[in-house]
Order: C-alpha cells, then structure tokens, then sequence
C-alpha cells in the first residue's frame, strides 16, 4: 500500500462524521477525499474517488454498509467498519479479518486500526458475506436487491421482482419498475434469495412464485412459465419438478 492513504468516511451521524474526520485529520498520511452521510453518496464518492481507504458505518437507514461494499469494486479497497455492534458480536470482526471502530472509540484505537490496514490489508474482502450473516442470524434471505448503473443506484424490494434471466456475466432482473442488469452471476444470487419465493425454472431463469400465472404445456414436456405481467419463460424439466413439488 502506499505511503500516504486517501479516504471516503461514511455514517450517516453528523457528529460521528465530524468526530472521525477530525481524528483522521491528525495522521498526515491520510487524506480524507470525502464523507458521507448515507450509503447512496458512499457508492458515487467511492466509485468517482476510488480510495485506498473506507471508513464504514453499517447500520445506516436507505443501504447499509454491507450494500455499499456489494455496489464497489473492494479488489483494492481496506475497510476499516465503523459500528455500535455489542462486544459479543464484535468476534465476528475478528474472525473474518476485517477491522473495526466501536462507537465512541479514541485516537489511539484509531491509530491501532490505521496500522493494522497497513499491516495487513492485501487486497479484497474475503469475509464480508460470512460476516453479514454472523451478525444479522434473522436476515438469511435478502429482503431486497441492490444495482449500480455507473453512480446511479437502485433499491428492489424482492416482493416486487418479476424474474431474474442470466445474460453472459449479468442478471437481468426484471420487476414492476422495469428491468435492470446487476454484474453478478444467477447462481450466487440465488443463494441469496428465499428458496420457498423464488425458483429456478431452468438454467437461466428464476421466477417469483408470487408473479406467477399459470404453467402452458406448449408441446410434449414443453411447459412455459406465464407470468403475471406477461412474459413467458420456458421451464426445464428439472424446474418442473421442483414447482410442482412448490405447488403442491
């Protein structure tokens, strides 16, 4: 890593934001390029600045801080997060190497967080799925999907997705607000997503039962999915299985 560090500072507490910049502003080798107050302004600084360093608050209202680092490149990113988490589940952190700043936290614990990024940080984030998990055990499914479109950010809440098609190294996903590609790919999305809501019909496709229509024989052991908004997906015979198993 570099001699001197730039970095993007995010919580959405004015003062907390003030506290830390101040803080910051007394190690010469960083320099805060910009803060943040919710997760929306922390994708577009993070993605127009591309900083060696974040600071990061994860419970933030609108997207967390967890749905910030699925929206940015972290190949070259160290993140050092910055919570109110309790002690017991600050083992989390620990575990999964990443550093952390506990709410209210002093120059010195900052100075220790500071040189274990340089110490250690190598590139990547290896942990931070396992590590949304570990902290949030009731949250196994997500409750809605985020995209970026260059610095353009979009909220979908799964009960409103329609179906999710592969295209290459993309997903469409398509809802009642019209259809959006995220850089992902159908299978680790899927693993995301609740097993009793969504299926996969075929390879490429999965569908929201509750978007569901009727199920057309177009021809033998041909059947298309008819969604309520019209589109028409052809079903494998591995997904036939598994609606009819879903539907009873």
């Amino acid at each position: 890593m570099k001699d001197a560090l730039t970095a993007v500072i995010v919580d959405d507490e004015k003062l907390a934001r003030q506290y830390l910049a101040e803080l910051v502003g007394e190690f010469p080798e960083v320099r805060v390029v910009a803060t943040c107050s919710d997760g929306f302004e922390a994708v577009k600084a993070i993605t127009e600045h591309g900083p060696d360093l974040v600071f990061l608050d994860i419970q933030m209202p609108r997207l967390d801080g967890f749905e910030v680092l699925e929206l940015v490149d972290r190949s070259a990113l160290a993140v050092v997060f910055v919570t109110a988490y309790d002690q017991y589940a600050l083992k989390a952190f620990d575990a999964h190497a990443v550093d952390y700043l506990l709410k209210p936290f002093s120059r010195e614990r900052l100075a220790l967080a500071l040189a274990k990024v340089r110490r250690n940080f190598t590139g990547g984030l290896p942990g931070v799925d396992q590590l949304r998990r570990t902290l949030r055990p009731d949250e196994k499914y997500l409750s809605r999907i985020v995209v970026r479109d260059g610095a353009a950010v979009s909220v979908i809440p799964c009960r409103d997705v329609t179906s999710l098609c592969a295209e290459d190294d993309y997903v469409n996903i398509r809802s009642s607000s019209g259809s959006v590609l995220k850089h992902q790919t159908i299978a680790s999305l899927e693993e995301s997503l609740d097993p009793e809501k969504f299926v996969r019909i075929h390879r490429g496709s999965i569908i929201n039962l509750e978007k569901l229509a009727r199920i057309e024989l177009v021809e033998r052991d041909h059947y298309e999915a008819v969604l309520l908004d019209g589109q028409q997906l052809r079903i494998s015979r591995a997904g036939h299985q598994r609606l009819r198993e879903l539907l009873g």
